[in-house]
């Protein structure tokens, strides 16, 4: 194994199930201490808005340092610090002086998830496809432990220290950090022959297709450039900032397949922001413990996670169309029937049916990326994407907050079904050949 990889594998992935866990944290934290759980979503968005711009930003800022180590190592310690510091203040501080430190959390923690785009630093490029497997797997044990951690120390300690586990988990990785190798200033990145990684996208699902996908798609993304209409495009490295954040949302823009795919994520997306708040406004209206919520997160992820298993073997390129439209409808229709969920037992196997079509839902969406984005493109075009599927949920999450107490559980689960439905429609209307 390559001397720098578990190094870099212990420091992700307890970074990153602090990012997967801090928003069941919030929630859990925000209910023991106002008994209003839905607050949060007024914090969630200001930790997810940000994201937009920052996310971006982080991604293009590290692929052009000679030593990313010490843009890294700040940017992570200003996150795990902005986390302690918004869990102890959420719910027992004034609400815009909490909202500004999870804005704070926003702008940081794009670091968590860009830690991928540094592999090739010190991957050699024949190690990387199985470099790239062991950290989508990294995001498949963040998504089930980080909520699972949260949920736990509620049941066993009350909610108020529900994020004490999640703040140890980054202050653990932050010191790990520092102790990863990277080549000196004039060593060059490895051949990219590999795809785009997961960290351009914090998700909250599992993410093993991406990588399993690799090499299947490495070589239809090659011939993509040709048959469309985008044009050459090259990448000045001294690009300014609006290329930086706009270069990405062109190309989406101009491709008929990548706009079709941006377009019904971030619809459905915009629903998605506010599962997390909802999960624990469900949990009390089946009868169950607030901390129950956190563990219909956990079924989703583990759900997520064999759908992506099952994407990596069966799901290729040629069926990523049909696969992103036909999974949005079958994500909604599992959280549609959480409507009528007379338990907490239902719920659980309902979120877990969600997660089980959200799974191939995001490797088509990756697999669509890979193919039709102009290779100098693709680390933007995946960075682009998820910011706007992050700033859609951020948006989500807000209204939930708003809405949470004038239609209850039960009409805010609805909603989210219905903007699944409504991404499926989109993208398959903009599909279509015309």
């Amino acid at each position: 194994m390559i001397r720098g990889l578990p190094l870099h594998l212990t420091a992700a992935t307890l970074l990153r199930v602090s990012a997967e866990g801090v928003a069941t944290a919030l929630v859990l934290t925000v209910q023991a201490r106002t008994g209003h759980a839905a607050t949060a979503g007024y914090l969630q968005t200001a930790m997810t808005l940000p994201y937009v711009i920052s996310g971006p930003v982080i991604g293009n800022a590290l692929d052009r340092l000679p030593r990313p180590r010490r843009l890294a190592v700040p940017l992570a310690l200003a996150y795990a610090a902005a986390t302690g510091l918004l869990l102890a203040m959420a719910g027992g501080s004034p609400l815009v002086l909490a909202l500004s430190v999870a804005a704070v959390i926003g702008c940081t923690e794009p670091i968590v998830v860009a830690l991928t785009g540094l592999l090739p630093r010190f991957v050699p490029a024949d190690r990387l496809s199985r470099a790239y497997g062991l950290e989508a797997s990294s995001y498949n044990v963040a998504a089930i432990v980080g909520p699972g951690l949260a949920a736990g120390v509620a049941s066993f300690a009350g909610g108020m220290y529900a994020g004490t586990a999640v703040v140890a988990c980054a202050v653990v990785g932050l010191f790990v950090l520092p102790l990863l190798p990277f080549a000196g200033p004039d060593a060059e990145p490895a051949p990219s022959a590999e795809p785009a990684s997961p960290a351009q996208e914090p998700a909250p699902a599992a993410r093993s297709a991406v990588a399993a996908e690799a090499g299947r798609v490495a070589e239809t993304g090659k011939g993509a450039l040709a048959e469309r209409d985008i044009g050459e495009v090259t990448e000045d490295t001294r690009a300014g900032l609006g290329d930086v954040i706009l270069g990405g949302l062109l190309v989406l823009a101009r491709g008929r397949v990548l706009r079709a795919v941006t377009v019904a994520t971030t619809l459905a997306w915009l629903g998605f922001g506010g599962v997390v708040v909802t999960a624990v406004l469900l949990a009390q209206h089946v009868g169950a413990p607030a901390s129950a919520g956190g563990r219909l997160l956990v079924a989703m992820a583990v759900g997520s996670l064999l759908g992506s298993l099952a994407s990596s073997r069966w799901l290729t390129p040629r069926h990523a169309e049909p696969v992103l439209v036909g999974g949005l409808v079958a994500f909604g229709a599992a959280l549609a029937s959480l409507a009528a969920a007379p338990s907490a037992g239902w719920a659980m196997a309902a979120f877990c049916a969600a997660g089980l079509a959200e799974g191939p839902v995001f490797a088509a969406t990756l697999m669509l990326r890979q193919r039709e984005s102009p290779p100098d493109r693709l680390g933007q075009v995946n960075t682009t994407g998820g910011s706007l599927k992050i700033g859609a949920s951020a948006l989500g999450a807000a209204l939930t907050a708003a809405c949470a107490d004038a239609v209850g559980p039960v009409g805010i689960v609805l909603a989210i079904a219905g903007l699944q439905f409504a991404g499926a429609g989109a993208g398959w209307f903009l599909l279509r050949p015309r």
